[in-house]
C-alpha cells in the first residue's frame, strides 16, 4: 500500500489536467467484471478458444481465439489471421471490453477474419512458467526485450502451425507496437510470417513524451527498485477491483477511479463510454515488472530504442559490449500502417514524426487530431476513424 501511494504521488505531480464529471446514481454492474476473457468473448455470442504456449525461456502464455464472427461468414477458407497485442500494463481483453460495435477483436471477427489475442508476460492471464513462479523475483527478470525476443516468435509460429497460414495481420497498440519494431528489425525468419504492420499509437522513442510515465524517469534506477521492489508493477488486485465495482459504479471519481492505467496512458472522457469504466477498471491495468518499468525509465531519459541497460558489467555479461544494442526501425521491412494521435502524451507526435522517417515500408499513416492514447483501444469513434479503413488495407493483402 505504501508503494501504491507513493506511485500515486509520483503521478499526481503532472495530472492535475482535468477531472471526470460526476455520475448521477448508481450504475449496474456489467457481468465482464468478473469474467475471463473468453468469457467476455462468449457472452456476446463469439466462439472462444484459448491456448497456452511456452516460450524458449519458459514462460507459460495465454493465448485466445476468436475463429470467426457471428455476423458475417469468413472472407475465404481458411479465414486470414489477426494477431491483436496489447500494451503497458495491459492484457488482451483490451480488444474485447467495449461494445462489439466499437471492440477491435469483435469487429474484425465479423468481418471475416481468424482473430487472435496475445497475453504477455507477467500480465493477469501470463503468470505462469514451467519452473518458476510468481513469488519469486527470477520470473519477474524481464522486461519488454524478451517479449520482443522470446513472446512474439513463440505466439507467432503457434499461431501459423495451428492456422497452417503461412503469414498474419499484426496489430499493435503502444508496447505492443515496440516490442514488434524491436523484433522485426532484428528477426528476418519472423518477419516472413508478417503479411502487414498495423502499429496503433505507436512507440519506438520517447524521448518528447509528457505522459506520468516519464515521472518515473526522474527518480535515480537504484530508488525505483527500492521503492518498488524486484517483483511485479501494478498487478490487477482486490483493492483495484473494489474501487471499481464498489465506488466507481456509483460515482466516479476524477481520472477513471484514480486507476493508473488511465493516468500513466491518457484519455479522453468525451470519447469513452463511461458507463463501462467498471469493466475497464477490472481488466486493468493488469501488470508486468518492475523490470520492464525501469527499461521505459531508460527510454525515456536516452531518447533510444535500445535493450535493456544492465550496466556496464552486466552488459558485458549479456551483451558481450558495455552498453545496451540499439535497434534499427529502419531495418524492418515489413509493410506497415500506421494510426497516430493528436493529443497523445505517451506516442507524442514528435517521436512519431521521427519515426515516421525511419519506416522503410511505410504504406499508410494518418494522424487522429483529437485521439488520446486509450482512445485507439476504447474510442466511441474507433470505427469510422479506424476500423474500415484496417479492413480496407487487409481486404487489400490477403
Amino acid at each position: 500500500m505504501v508503494r501504491l501511494l507513493l506511485l500515486l504521488g509520483l503521478l499526481a505531480t503532472g495530472l492535475v489536467q482535468g477531472t471526470l464529471p460526476l455520475f448521477n446514481g448508481k450504475i449496474g454492474l456489467d457481468p465482464e467484471v468478473n469474467m475471463n476473457i473468453s468469457e467476455i468473448i462468449r457472452y456476446w455470442g463469439y466462439p472462444a478458444e484459448e491456448f497456452e504456449v511456452v516460450t524458449e525461456d519458459g514462460y507459460i502464455l495465454s493465448v485466445n481465439r476468436i475463429p470467426h464472427g457471428v455476423k458475417s461468414k469468413p472472407l475465404q477458407e481458411p479465414s486470414p489471421v489477426v494477431f491483436l497485442q496489447h500494451g503497458l500494463l495491459a492484457a488482451g481483453s483490451n480488444w474485447v471490453t467495449n461494445l462489439p460495435n466499437t471492440s477491435l477483436g469483435f469487429f474484425l471477427a465479423d468481418a471475416g477474419f481468424d482473430v487472435w489475442l496475445g497475453n504477455s508476460r507477467g500480465n493477469t492471464w501470463s503468470r505462469k512458467h514451467v519452473r518458476l513462479n510468481p513469488d519469486q523475483k527470477q520470473f519477474w527478470e524481464f522486461s519488454h526485450d524478451e517479449m520482443a525476443k522470446k513472446d512474439l516468435p513463440a505466439v507467432i509460429n503457434f499461431i501459423t502451425k495451428t492456422t497452417g497460414q503461412e503469414q498474419v495481420f499484426y496489430v499493435g497498440h503502444s508496447q505492443g507496437t515496440t516490442i514488434a519494431f524491436m523484433a522485426f528489425s532484428t528477426m528476418p525468419e519472423l518477419v516472413k510470417k508478417i503479411k502487414m504492420f498495423f502499429a496503433l499509437a505507436p512507440v519506438a522513442t520517447v524521448a518528447f513524451t509528457e505522459s506520468p510515465l516519464s515521472k518515473l524517469s526522474i527518480l535515480p534506477e537504484f530508488l525505483v527498485w527500492d521503492l518498488f521492489g524486484r517483483k511485479d508493477f501494478l498487478p490487477q488486485s482486490y483493492l483495484i477491483k473494489l474501487l471499481a465495482t464498489k465506488f466507481c459504479s456509483k460515482k466516479p471519481i476524477s481520472m477513471l477511479c484514480g486507476n493508473m492505467f488511465f493516468l500513466l496512458c491518457g484519455f479522453d472522457e468525451k470519447n469513452l463510454n463511461m458507463t463501462r469504466t467498471p469493466v475497464y477498471t477490472t481488466h486493468c491495468p493488469a501488470g508486468t515488472s518492475v523490470q520492464n518499468m525501469v527499461h521505459w525509465s531508460q527510454a525515456v531519459k536516452s531518447g533510444k530504442l535500445m535493450a535493456f541497460n544492465y550496466g556496464k558489467a552486466g552488459n558485458m555479461a549479456h551483451y558481450n559490449q558495455s552498453t545496451p544494442p540499439l535497434y534499427r526501425v529502419r531495418d524492418m521491412k515489413v509493410p506497415t500502417a500506421v494510426w497516430s494521435g493528436g493529443h497523445d502524451t505517451l506516442a507524442d507526435p514528435q517521436d512519431v514524426a521521427v519515426l515516421l522517417t525511419q519506416i522503410p515500408n511505410l504504406v499508410y499513416h494518418r494522424q487522429i487530431k483529437h485521439w488520446e492514447h486509450l482512445d485507439f483501444i476504447w474510442g466511441l469513434d474507433t470505427p469510422q476513424e479506424m476500423y474500415y479503413q484496417m479492413i480496407k488495407l487487409m481486404r487489400q493483402h490477403v
